[in-house]
This record gives C-alpha cells, sequence and structure tokens, in this order.
C-alpha cells in the first residue's frame, strides 16, 4: 500500500462548539463559508456533496458524527486520484485567555493524501485550501461577513438574459455569454467604457458561457486587479483591460427590529421613485410593448413583485436551514409576468401589491427568531441583499420611462 500523510490545520473561533459543528453538517451553513452548493445529509452513511463555480466538486458521505465535538467524512473531488479522508474536532476553551465567551478550537485533519507527481496537484490544493476555508469560517461565525464575497472585487454591471433569439435580435455572433442590462457610473466596467447590450465572452482569459461562469472568473481577484476582457458590441469582437472595484458593502444592523427599518426606509425610498415614474401615465401607455419580447411597464413592475415573492421564500429557506441552490439562475420566467398582471391589471393595482409583498417581507424580518439573529452567517447574508433592493428597483427605472415613452410615440 502506498504510504499517505495527513495534513493537519488548526483555528481558534469565537464561536460555540455546536455552531462549529453546524458549520460542517448543514448544507446552508456550508455554502455560507466553504462552498456556493451543498447537500449534507447528516447522518452516519449520510452523503455530502459540494460543489464550487470553479468547476471543482466533491462527493463523499459522514463517516462520524458527535455534535459539538466531531465531524468526519470521505473526500473525492474532481480529478483527485482517490478518495480521502476529513476529520473535524472541536475543543471548547475557556479561562481567563477567553473572556467573550463560547470560543472553539477547531483542528482540522485531511488524511490519506498520497505522494508522487499524481498527488501534486490536489496536495497544494488542500495545503492552500483549508487555512484560507478556516479563516473565512472565522469570519462568517464571528461577524457574518463571508471573505469571498466581501474581499471579491466588482466589474461594476447589471446583467440581462442571453439567448439564441437575443443573440440574433442584437445581430451577435455568438450565443454564450453575459450580456450587460447595464453599467454602474465611476466603477470599472464604465471606466474601461463598456456598455448596455455588450456580451462578455471571456474575462482574464477565462471563458464566460453562462452567469455561472463569471464567478469562477472573478476567484482569487482582488480590487485593483487588471484584467482583460473580451466581449461582442454588434458583430464586432473587442477587447479592453479593466481595472476592478472595490465593493461598497451596507452596514447591516446587528438586531432584527433595526434591519426591519432600514429595509421599511428603503422600500419607502425606491416606491416613491417608482409612483414618480408613472405619474401621468395612462394604461395604454403602461400596457404598450416596446419592441417584441420586450417589457411593458406594467411587467417590469411584475418582475419586482416576483422577486419580493422569492424573498419571501428565501426568508423561510433560511430560517429554516434547508436553503434551495441551483446550478445557475433560471432567468426570468415571462408567464409570472403575464399571470400578475393579469391579475392586477392596473399600475395602481400592481404599485399596491409590490407594496403589500413588502409589508409581509417587513414583516417577517420584525419576527425573526432571536437563533436565526445569533447564526451570523445567514442573518449577515439576508440583511445584505435586502438593503441592496433599492439598486435593484433604480436598475428599472430607466426600462420603465423608455417603455412608457414608446408608448407615448404610437
Amino acid at each position: 500500500m502506498a504510504k499517505t500523510q495527513t495534513l493537519t490545520f488548526k483555528r481558534t473561533v469565537n464561536a460555540s462548539p455546536a455552531e462549529v459543528y453546524r458549520a460542517f453538517t448543514n448544507s446552508t451553513a456550508l455554502r455560507e463559508w466553504l462552498c456556493e452548493a451543498a447537500q449534507a445529509d447528516s447522518r452516519r452513511g449520510g452523503r455530502l456533496h459540494l460543489w464550487w463555480s470553479s468547476g471543482y466538486y466533491m462527493i463523499g458521505e459522514y463517516t462520524a458524527l458527535e455534535p459539538g465535538k466531531k465531524a468526519g467524512f470521505t473526500w473525492h473531488g474532481r480529478g483527485e486520484p482517490e478518495a480521502t479522508r476529513v476529520t473535524v474536532s472541536l475543543k471548547a476553551k475557556s479561562g481567563r485567555r477567553f473572556p467573550s465567551g463560547d470560543v472553539t478550537e477547531v483542528t482540522l485533519s485531511h488524511g490519506g493524501v498520497g505522494s508522487g507527481k499524481k498527488w501534486a496537484k490536489s496536495r497544494k490544493e488542500i495545503e492552500g485550501g483549508w487555512p484560507t476555508a478556516l479563516e473565512n469560517l472565522q469570519s462568517v461565525l464571528e461577524t457574518g461577513r463571508n471573505l469571498r464575497f466581501t474581499l471579491r472585487p466588482m466589474l461594476g454591471i447589471s446583467l440581462d438574459e442571453f439567448n439564441a433569439d437575443v443573440a440574433a435580435k442584437l445581430g451577435l455572433p455568438v450565443t454564450q455569454g453575459n450580456r450587460l442590462s447595464g453599467v454602474v457610473e465611476g466603477l470599472g466596467a464604465h471606466a474601461a467604457g463598456l456598455q448596455k447590450d455588450d456580451v462578455l465572452v471571456s474575462l482574464g482569459g477565462r471563458k464566460l458561457a453562462n452567469l455561472a461562469s463569471l464567478p469562477a472568473a472573478m476567484q482569487g481577484r482582488r480590487a485593483g486587479d487588471k484584467v482583460k476582457v473580451v466581449f461582442y458590441r454588434g458583430r464586432e469582437k473587442r477587447t479592453v483591460v479593466m481595472e476592478l472595484s472595490p465593493r461598497p458593502l451596507p452596514d447591516v444592523p446587528p438586531m432584527a427590529k433595526e434591519l426591519t427599518e432600514a429595509v421599511r426606509k428603503v422600500y419607502a425610498e425606491t416606491n416613491a421613485e417608482l409612483e414618480a415614474c408613472f405619474q401621468g401615465v395612462n394604461e395604454a401607455e403602461a400596457s404598450h410593448h416596446p419592441a417584441p419580447g420586450e417589457w411593458n411597464a406594467k411587467e417590469v413592475l411584475a418582475h419586482l413583485i416576483v422577486d419580493e415573492r422569492d424573498n419571501q421564500r428565501w426568508i423561510a429557506d433560511l430560517v429554516g436551514g434547508h436553503e434551495g441552490w441551483y446550478d445557475d439562475w433560471g432567468g426570468n420566467v415571462y408567464p409570472r409576468l403575464a399571470g400578475l398582471t393579469a391579475a392586477y391589471p392596473t399600475v395602481a393595482a400592481l404599485l399596491e401589491e409590490l407594496k403589500r409583498n413588502q409589508t409581509e417581507i417587513t414583516a417577517a424580518l420584525a419576527a425573526l427568531p432571536p437563533e436565526f439573529v445569533a447564526r451570523k452567517g445567514s442573518y449577515w447574508r439576508l440583511g445584505h441583499s435586502l438593503l441592496n433592493l433599492a439598486s435593484h428597483a433604480r436598475e428599472h427605472l430607466d426600462q420603465i420611462q423608455a417603455a412608457v415613452q414608446a408608448g407615448r410615440r404610437q
């Protein structure tokens, strides 16, 4: 039998052993610090499947589970020569050196790692990967902040659907890529001259085939890095060098009551802007499609309602600790918009339904149980997303105005 080694990594975390144990045995918790998608059947012999946007994945099964003390599982990653073993041991720390309360010493041992040329790549990734991952585990459990996100730079873009039909309409010679719906003034994409309907096909030498490929291309990059971007503007293929921008982050209030008030304020501001967009607009103008396949102003409102309804479902999933996740975004499903505009056929009815859904969101936030708020990773992620709702709504203001103007020209 070939000789193998065990690589050991340690980290001290200001969190209870129970919290740290959950981070290795719950699918939502695993996503918050380690991977992009996870399935975790936390029982002896239960499956474990983790996936990263880089295309790497692992499969394994739980071999040992002692709540608050130990978790063990097999690990067979994509491209790795053989299955290995991971054992996580947890030890509560106490005494004068740890006055803040619950502190856990985490010891992670990755065993069965071979030697020689065939193991060189896997060994290097294990040696570099676990220290970075455990640093993020500490950040998520202590502050809620996922370093993979907070330290990741921004391109300053928003994306829209892209498929063969859209490519034909825009006269593009490609059917895969990331189509821009806009750029943020002052950030990297804007400074590089990118604009609406440009289709990015490569970033930093990594192919961009779909939405899921963009995070993989950004992996390991920091603000200030310069990357080559290849894109199509119509039939013309172009290349620019873009400087990546730092990511502005809202302050997520530590208490559910404060978060509720902050989100309610965001809703009030964006609703005022939406209502101003529809001042003096009649139903015919709001129902006009600027072009085949393009949303009218009412359908844009329906899209915002759909997002709020999806957020309601997401809150339930997060609080329940079993969050659904998929390999890619399914796109804007038009039948949902058609259904909403049929049920709420006027602008006033759609605006009222949007506000009703927002009221549900803020009521749900006010009712968040203390044990969920204490899960800092899930709570911070929820708060960050909801506090950014204003930027999403504002992305659609120009779209509403353009659709209305097109209706007035008829």
